[in-house]
């Protein structure tokens, strides 16, 4: 049997569900005009605060520490992704190895050609992650210039609209970190692929169940919903 012939319909339809499921789910929690919003979300309205608080705390020692240390993290995931890509294109490379290994499981049944394609849905994933974290990394360093623009004087013309640009760089790159992270969830959910077609649809549910907790059903959710409407 040619290996191509060992994609299923069923390997078709996990591999549809993951997809959409890291499509929509980004699409949910980053919608702004419902009912219930995301933790990512209502975190802008905090980030705006911070920055209207920037305008009048002297020394502005504390607000550059906290930015320092959102850029740290997306290093650290950064590099993570990077570490991780590199073990992914390295099982690629050993993909009649890896079989080896995987004996007795589904995978044993699978020639290295299908491994391999299997790896690369991971290893986009985590590309994308890093991309986005990358990008995330930069724009907190847009927003650590603007910030030093921002006049020390509260009642300079450009203190309020500085600090407000700032705001919104600084929500821009958390959103870029937060899709980079969402990658990096949805990378390990597709080395199930490796187990066939169930075992991804199981991880992919398993993986949003999660994301979507976190973000709608969280107790930290709870503490900064000006509403307190959260049930986690």
């Amino acid at each position: 049997m040619s290996w191509t012939a060992q994609f299923t319909a069923l390997d078709a339809a996990a591999l549809a569900l993951i997809l959409a499921a890291a499509t929509l789910a980004g699409l949910r929690i980053e919608a702004r005009n419902v009912a219930r919003k995301s933790t990512n979300v209502l975190m802008d309205d905090y980030r705006r605060q911070w920055f209207r608080e920037f305008v009048t705390r002297e020394p502005r020692i504390f607000d550059a520490t906290i930015l320092a240390t959102l850029r740290q993290g997306t290093s650290f995931f950064a590099s993570t992704c990077v570490i991780a890509i590199g073990g992914v294109v390295a099982l690629i490379g050993n993909a009649d190895r890896l079989t080896g290994l995987m004996a007795g499981l589904p995978l044993d049944s699978a020639s290295p050609h299908v491994v391999q394609i299997k790896l690369l849905l991971p290893a986009l994933f985590l590309v994308n992650g890093f991309l986005k974290l990358v990008w995330a990394n930069r724009v907190f360093g847009y927003c650590a210039i603007v910030m030093a623009a921002v006049p020390n004087d509260a009642g300079a013309p450009l203190a309020l609209p500085r600090a407000a640009q700032a705001a919104e760089l600084n929500i821009r790159a958390a959103w870029n970190f937060n899709r980079g992270l969402r990658s990096m969830y949805f990378a390990l959910a597709a080395l199930a692929w490796l187990l066939g077609p169930w075992a991804l649809m199981l991880a992919t549910l398993a993986v949003l169940q999660v994301l979507l907790s976190r973000e709608f059903a969280s107790k930290s959710r709870g503490v900064i919903d000006p509403d307190r409407g959260a049930s986690g």
